[in-house]
């Protein structure tokens, strides 16, 4: 028997997108919600985190538009001492269950089903009792996971693992009760300079560490991406007067290293992957110890003592301890319209920043009632992975932002709510160094944009 629960919205994902579009709904429409997560409780992937992740950005930047996480603290000691502060696994986790008990289940607003598989269209079901659920056709249903990254700990490896090897995922990393003489670090990404870092911090020698490095990355200098618009907005005023005269991605972002703005590990090699987390310098001086470095692509095999590519093998110790550190953090499928007649699929509105696009996509659902209407205020945007994707992301957002801020009530919301990078809180006194970047930005924006759209292939009002 199938029980029917009351509901005008059925939230597929209680990770950080669904959650902040429910947020947000909630706070500006009189709907009643029902969540639905496969997992145990609210948060998605940092429920399955390794346990020394922590955001690669502000706090200010996540979570929901109503709540601030963190408090907007800076921090007073260590490496980054005053950059905004960033929360760590168990901090996420605790907000969301906050977040989820005052603003959502408690005033009666929110139902969450947790434990629980979406069964498609209207109809979920319970992992536990097998009980299945259906909302009323009148009910509007939101993917909330159509971006929803994988996790090293539930994807196996990509390549063949042979007899006595040892592979672990990142998560596993701190429970390891063995020395091993080596460890090999596979991946490119957040994850895998994550593990390196807590590797390195950990006291392991340097020499110890093996990184499998298919692709050399580019990644933005933490110490620009903050909240504070002085910093932020000249940050991309830079960016853009950069992008303006730019003759190729390559030469960009060389240009973007020399201004500070973007890191790359290696010097001596052009990356060709722009996914662009933020890193701290301290965190760059520290990768850049490591020597023993692998670039033959992506690894197909691991046998004891050796690691196989395409393009032949490479010898590591026999008792090496392979962290897999492997998986997609940040998804790029095809961008389809947020708003359709079946689904609400949630994604990035301004370039990155997905808290702030769920909660854009929530409040827009709120205060208006054309879905056309919808679709032309907030299109997709994407997320980097190639130098083209950046440059592709970054046109699609600025586009974005151009189009949902020319809504006087929007740009009202947006400049009030935290996760929104570029805003300018109504609270701010105001000062010269605004002032020079909101001028500049104005000067270079249109220019910039124009060169990246030329450069990436981007034609006006790609949307697909």
């Amino acid at each position: 028997m199938t029980r029917t629960v009351e509901a005008d919205y059925l939230v597929v994902g209680a990770g950080a997108m669904g959650m902040a579009f429910t947020d947000a709904l909630i706070d500006h429409s009189d709907a009643h919600v029902v969540m639905v997560d496969r997992r145990s409780g609210p948060g998605g992937h940092w429920r399955g985190a390794y346990p020394f992740v922590r955001l690669h950005q502000s706090s200010t930047f996540y979570g929901v538009p109503s709540t601030l996480l963190g408090g907007g603290r800076i921090q007073t000691e260590g490496p980054e001492a005053g950059l905004h502060e960033r929360a760590d696994q168990g901090t996420i986790c605790a907000y969301y269950d906050q977040v989820l008990a005052e603003r959502m289940v408690g005033p009666g607003r929110v139902e969450l089903f947790t434990s629980a598989d979406h069964l498609g269209g209207r109809s979920f079901a319970s992992h536990d009792t097998g009980e299945q659920y259906e909302v009323p056709e009148r009910c509007r249903v939101v993917d909330a996971r159509y971006l929803a990254p994988e996790i090293p700990a539930e994807t196996p490896p990509r390549f063949a693992v042979g007899e006595g090897v040892r592979v672990i995922p990142v998560n596993d990393l701190v429970a390891e009760q063995s020395s091993p003489s080596q460890y090999v670090v596979v991946g490119s990404g957040k994850t895998a300079t994550d593990a390196c870092v807590w590797l390195l911090g950990s006291g392991v020698d340097p020499d110890a560490i093996c990184w499998v490095r298919p692709r050399e990355p580019w990644m933005l200098n933490r110490a620009l991406i903050q909240p504070d618009p002085e910093i932020y907005l000249a940050m991309v005023a830079d960016m853009m007067q950069a992008a303006g005269s730019a003759t190729s991605l390559d030469a960009l972002f060389l240009r973007l290293e020399e201004l500070g703005i973007m890191l790359r590990i290696d010097r001596t090699r052009t990356p060709s992957m722009a996914k662009a987390p933020t890193l701290g310098v301290w965190e760059l001086e520290l990768l850049r110890t490591i020597g023993n470095v692998v670039r033959r692509g992506h690894l197909t095999s691991v046998e004891r003592g050796r690691l196989t590519f395409a393009d032949g093998s490479v010898a590591v110790a026999d008792d090496a301890l392979v962290v897999n550190c492997a998986a997609d953090g940040l998804k790029n499928p095809t961008r389809v319209p947020i708003w359709q007649p079946d689904v609400i699929t949630l994604q990035a509105i301004r370039a990155g920043f997905p808290c702030f696009g769920g909660a854009l996509a929530g409040y827009v659902e709120a205060t208006r009632a054309d879905d056309a209407e919808k679709n032309r205020l907030c299109p997709p945007s994407s997320f980097g992975n190639s130098l083209v994707d950046w440059a592709t992301m970054n046109v699609l957002g600025m586009r974005n932002a151009a189009s949902f801020g020319s809504e006087p009530d929007v740009k009202d919301w947006s400049n009030r709510v935290a996760l929104n990078p570029a805003r300018v809180p109504p609270e701010h006194p105001g000062s010269a160094a605004l002032d020079d970047a909101l001028g500049r930005l104005q000067e270079h924006t249109g220019p910039g944009v124009a060169r990246l759209a030329e450069l990436a292939g981007v034609t006006t009002g790609a949307a697909g």
